[in-house]
């Protein structure tokens, strides 16, 4: 599948909270992190999704913000992803920053130069990437 998203991640669906207009699906990764979703009832149903069965989740990079340092820190986004940065490409205003977690797939963010700095995001720096339920497009096989 070729997307512009540049976030792709594959797993399997643990779990889907039905609403009356919208669903909360939770797809767990290989390394059992979840990226928790928010969809419509009708997209739901016409994914045909369904606990156990493949999905995957895409989010833009523009969506991602980096945190270090989380201890003690309680967030409103569903979706916090631990990792290791593994690439910095710095611009002339904004970076991108790439992530690898545990399982070997990598989210990667666009932020401002100030905050790579700021962050202290280098090479084999711990960060964790955070994106709201509702930012997460979800995707399965036809």
């Amino acid at each position: 599948m070729l997307t512009s998203a540049r976030n792709q991640l594959s797993g399997k669906i643990t779990a889907i909270e039905r609403g009356a207009v919208n669903d909360e699906v939770k797809i767990g990764l290989p390394d059992g992190q979840t990226v928790v979703a928010i969809v419509t009832h009708s997209s739901t149903e016409a994914l045909g999704l369904q606990v156990g069965g493949d999905a995957f989740a895409l989010v833009k990079a523009s969506w991602i913000i980096l945190l270090t340092d989380t201890a003690g820190v309680k967030l409103s986004t569903r979706n916090q992803l631990a990792g290791t940065v593994s690439e910095v490409t710095v611009g002339a205003v904004n970076a991108e920053v790439a992530l690898t977690l545990a399982s070997g797939d990598v989210i990667t963010a666009i932020i401002t130069n100030d905050s790579v700095r700021n962050l202290g995001l280098t090479l084999g720096a711990k960060a964790s990437a955070a994106f709201k339920a509702s930012h997460v497009v979800i995707g399965v096989k036809a």
